[in-house]
C-alpha cells in the first residue's frame, strides 16, 4: 500500500510537466471556437453510465466535446493518468482523490460522479461472500482476505467502517487486489473470502450464488458521494472554458440519467458485456445534482483514523 502511494508521489513529481498540457491542447480545447478532442478516464462500472449516456445523446457534441473514454481499474489508476497529462478528465471514487491530496498531488473534483442510494439492502455495492461461507453479517468479515478493486481507496475504507458498525475489527484484514469484473470467479472459487463489488459485477455474483454480507457503502455514512469528476489544478485553471463545458455537457448527462434509468441500464450494454437480462435486474446507483460535501469529509475523518492519510484533510480544497 506505501508503495503505490510513493509511486503516485513520484509520478506527480516526474510529470509535473506533463500535467500541464493533457492530450488536448489550448488551440481546440480552451476556446469555445474549436471542437475539444478529451480523453476521460472511467472504469467499465454501472457508475459512469452517465458518461457514456451523455456523450451518446449528443450532450458532448452541444458543448463543442468530442470525448474518449479510457478504461481505467480504479481511483488511483486515474489518478495517475490525469497527473501524467493520459487523460483530461477522469472519473474516480473520492478516497482516491483526497489520498492524492495529502500527498500534495493538485487533483480538485469538477463535479459528482455517483453517490450510494443510502439504502441496506438496495444498494448498487456491496461485499459477497460463497454460498457456503460461515460469514453471516460485516463482523465476520474481521481477519478474512477480501477482494478489492485498488487498495486505500473507498472499497477498503468503507468494508472497514461497516465492520466496525458491525462490532468487528477490521485491523487485520488481507486484502486482494483485483479487477471488478474477476470477482464473481473469485468468490465461487474460493479464491478470496469475500469481494467488495459494484454493479453490475454484484448482481452478477449474487445470480451465481454468492451471499451478500454488507452493504458498505450505504452502512458507511448516509447518503454519501462516491466518486467524482476530476482533473489537475493546472488543466482546471489553464482550461477553463474546456472545464467550464465539460462540466455543463456532465451535469446534462447525469441528470438524464438519474431521470431516465432505463437508458441508464441500456447504455451499459455500448462498454461492458453485461448480459441485457442482468442489466434490467441490476440496481443503479444515485446520480445526483452535488457532491454531499459532509460525507466526503467524513471519509477522509475515516482515512485519518484508519492510517491511510497522516494529516486531516480539509476536503474543501479539493470539492468545486
Amino acid at each position: 500500500m506505501r508503495r503505490l502511494a510513493a509511486t503516485t508521489t513520484a509520478l506527480a513529481a516526474l510529470l509535473a510537466v506533463a500535467a500541464c498540457g493533457s492530450s488536448s491542447d489550448d488551440s481546440t480545447g480552451g476556446g469555445s471556437g474549436g471542437v475539444a478532442k478529451v480523453k476521460v478516464g472511467a472504469i467499465p462500472i454501472v457508475d459512469v453510465a452517465p458518461l457514456h449516456l451523455g456523450n451518446s445523446k449528443g450532450f458532448f457534441k452541444e458543448q463543442n466535446i468530442e470525448v474518449e473514454v479510457v478504461n481505467t481499474t480504479g481511483g488511483s489508476i486515474a489518478v495517475t493518468g490525469v497527473v501524467s497529462g493520459q487523460f483530461d478528465f477522469a472519473f474516480g471514487n473520492v478516497v482516491s482523490l483526497i489520498t492524492a491530496r495529502s500527498q500534495k498531488i493538485p487533483v480538485k473534483a469538477i463535479t459528482v460522479g455517483n453517490s450510494s442510494t443510502g439504502k441496506p439492502g438496495a444498494d448498487f455495492g456491496g461485499v459477497v461472500v460463497p454460498p457456503d461461507s460461515p460469514i453471516t453479517d460485516a463482523a465476520g468479515l474481521a481477519g478474512k482476505n477480501i477482494a478489492i478493486n485498488n487498495l486505500n481507496n473507498i472499497t477498503d475504507t468503507t468494508t472497514r467502517a461497516s465492520i466496525r458498525k458491525a462490532g468487528g475489527d477490521p485491523s487485520n484484514i488481507k486484502w486482494t487486489e483485483l479487477p471488478f469484473p474477476e470477482m464473481p470467479a473469485a468468490v465461487m472459487g474460493k479464491r478470496v473470502d469475500a469481494a467488495m463489488v459494484v454493479e453490475p459485477f454484484f448482481t452478477i455474483a449474487q445470480n451465481q450464488g454468492a451471499r451478500v454480507v454488507a452493504y458498505n457503502f450505504a452502512e458507511a455514512i448516509p447518503n454519501m458521494t462516491v466518486a467524482a469528476y476530476f482533473s489537475t489544478e493546472q488543466t482546471i485553471n489553464q482550461k477553463a472554458d474546456l472545464t467550464k463545458r465539460f462540466k455543463a455537457a456532465m451535469d446534462k448527462s447525469l441528470k438524464y440519467a438519474q431521470e431516465h434509468p432505463d437508458e441508464a441500464r441500456q447504455v451499459l450494454q455500448t462498454y461492458t458485456q453485461i448480459d441485457p437480462a442482468v442489466a434490467a435486474k441490476i440496481t443503479l446507483p444515485a446520480w445526483p445534482a452535488e457532491i454531499n460535501r459532509d460525507s466526503v469529509q467524513t471519509l477522509a475523518d475515516l482515512m485519518l483514523s484508519d492510517g491511510l492519510i497522516k494529516e486531516k484533510v480539509d476536503v474543501s480544497e479539493l470539492l468545486p
